[in-house]
Formats: structure tokens, C-alpha cells, sequence
């Protein structure tokens, strides 16, 4: 069991969480009702595609060299030995299979739309890592995070609640989409090393580490600019409300900054995943104000 709590990364489940707390907040700011049946199966289907992507990234990175004993983040259950590599493949396909049944609710509620949106995920919780276009390695990392956890992921969970697609959950689905890859740039900065000693040309290895700094401040300014925005879907109080997890992001920027990469970035996604919950919060908080 604890093997299994590990290669799930529970650290990482707030990028899954956040996107359909915040869509669900949304549709019921603008059309005053959240069917929490629905919200639960969105849900239940985030989670699970969450956790099969993180099983496939364990056991591909481990297949391609990505991942060894000598990794700073936490330790990889097929790198190390605790579970096999056919045994890690079968529960990602067992969550794939659990994300796929949570969608079926949502596709008889909402149409075809639903398979637009879920197939793709379903295939890139594999084709992140794997795949002839394994998206990690070619840089495309951060891109595949601000589109699926953030756009499809709040635009979609608006539509299952509204059956309209809505241009704050655009601009939401931005927000959560760029806080939320704030965390995978963290990560690629501490394995950064590991990464281009194996092939795995992250955007950090592509670009460096002055320019991926650049990038994950973008990642925090840009979301706060957005809130600026709130005001014209009902949510005045959103920019005021918002300093707090800017602040908290400025202070992980600052931090990454100023320390060679090592096991203390762990602690800088954990402060990041907070900063994540604390922007769904400070949505909440201003939605019902």
C-alpha cells in the first residue's frame, strides 16, 4: 500500500482537484446551481486520469533511464524496485478504466462533446511519457499542463454544469492551467541534470535555468493580472482577495532562485500545490461575496 501512495503522488492530486473545484464554483456563480452528481464524477474522472498519468511516468521514466537511484525528488516505486514495471503498466490502465466509466455519466448528460474532451485525456495520461510523441520529453511539459489541467479541465467542468461554454472559464482555466505548471517546472529545475544525462529534453534542459526562472515567474504574474478581470463575471473582490497566494508564489520563485537544485525543491512544489489550493480558496471566497 504505501508503495502504491507513492507512485500515486499524492502531492500532485491538487492540479487534478483544483480545475473542477474552480469550474464547479464558477457555474454556480453565473447560473446560481452545481449538480453534484455530476461534480462528482468530473471529479472522481480528474483523479484518476491524474493518478494513471503519474503510474505511466513512473514506470516509462524508469523503462527509459529518467529515473535512478541518484534522483533528488521523491523515490520511484519502479526505478527502486518496490513494484515492477508490468505491475505499475496494470494499475495505470485500472485508473484509465475508472476515469473512463466516471465519464460515461457525463457523456450521457452532455453528449458527444464528452468524448471530445475525455479520449484525448484518456491517451495522453500515457502520452505524456509514452508514446512515438512522448510530450515530457520534447519540452512540451508545461504546454500539456496549462491546456489539459487548465483550459479543458475548467471549461469542461463549466460545460457538464451549465451545457454552455463560457468565456470566464477561459479565463479561470488560464489561471489554474499556469499555477498549476508551476509545479512540473519545479520539477524539471531539480532534475534537471538527471534529465539531460538521460535524453529527456525538458523545456528546463531545452532553455536553461535563467530562462525557465523567467518562465515560472510569468507563471505566477500573469494569473494575478487575470484577476484583474473578475470584476466583470461577479467577482469584484477576486484581485484584493488574490495577494496572499501571489505572495506565497513570489516567495517559491525566490526560493527556487537562491538554491541549487537538491531535496529541498520538494518543499517548493509542496508550497506550490499550496498555492494552487489557495487560489481555488480566494475563487471561492470572492464568488460568494
Amino acid at each position: 500500500m504505501k508503495a502504491w501512495i507513492l507512485a500515486a503522488r499524492p502531492k500532485t492530486l491538487p492540479a487534478a482537484i483544483v480545475p473542477v473545484w474552480v469550474g464547479c464554483v464558477l457555474a454556480w456563480k453565473l447560473v446560481g446551481a452545481v449538480d453534484w452528481r455530476l461534480a462528482g464524477f468530473t471529479l472522481a474522472g480528474a483523479l484518476c486520469i491524474q493518478v494513471a498519468t503519474n503510474l505511466f511516468n513512473d514506470a516509462i521514466d524508469a523503462r527509459k533511464g529518467a529515473d535512478t537511484e541518484e534522483r533528488l525528488g521523491p523515490r520511484r516505486v519502479t526505478a527502486s524496485g518496490m513494484l515492477s514495471r508490468r505491475v505499475v503498466y496494470g494499475g495505470a490502465a485500472f485508473f484509465l478504466l475508472l476515469a473512463f466509466a466516471c465519464g460515461v455519466p457525463l457523456f450521457l448528460e452532455r453528449g458527444w462533446v464528452m468524448l471530445a474532451i475525455g479520449v484525448p485525456s484518456l491517451f495522453l495520461a500515457y502520452g505524456y511519457t509514452g508514446g512515438p510523441f512522448p510530450l515530457a520529453y520534447l519540452g512540451l511539459g508545461e504546454l500539456f499542463v496549462v491546456l489539459f489541467f487548465g483550459f479543458v479541465a475548467v471549461m469542461g467542468t463549466v460545460f457538464v454544469q451549465t451545457g454552455e461554454w463560457l468565456w470566464p472559464g477561459a479565463v479561470l482555466g488560464l489561471q489554474v492551467g499556469l499555477l498549476s505548471a508551476v509545479l512540473i517546472t519545479i520539477n524539471n529545475l531539480r532534475d534537471v541534470e538527471e534529465d539531460r544525462r538521460s535524453g529527456k529534453r525538458t523545456l528546463a534542459v531545452r532553455i536553461g535555468r535563467e530562462g525557465m526562472l523567467g518562465v515560472l515567474h510569468g507563471m505566477i504574474y500573469l494569473p494575478m493580472v487575470l484577476t484583474g478581470l473578475g470584476r466583470n463575471f461577479g467577482m469584484p473582490w477576486l484581485l484584493l482577495l488574490s495577494f496572499p497566494w501571489f505572495l506565497l508564489g513570489l516567495t517559491v520563485v525566490h526560493l527556487v532562485k537562491r538554491t541549487e537544485p537538491g531535496p529541498a525543491y520538494n518543499g517548493y512544489l509542496a508550497l506550490a500545490a499550496l498555492q494552487l489550493v489557495g487560489f481555488a480558496v480566494v475563487v471561492t471566497i470572492a464568488a460568494a461575496i
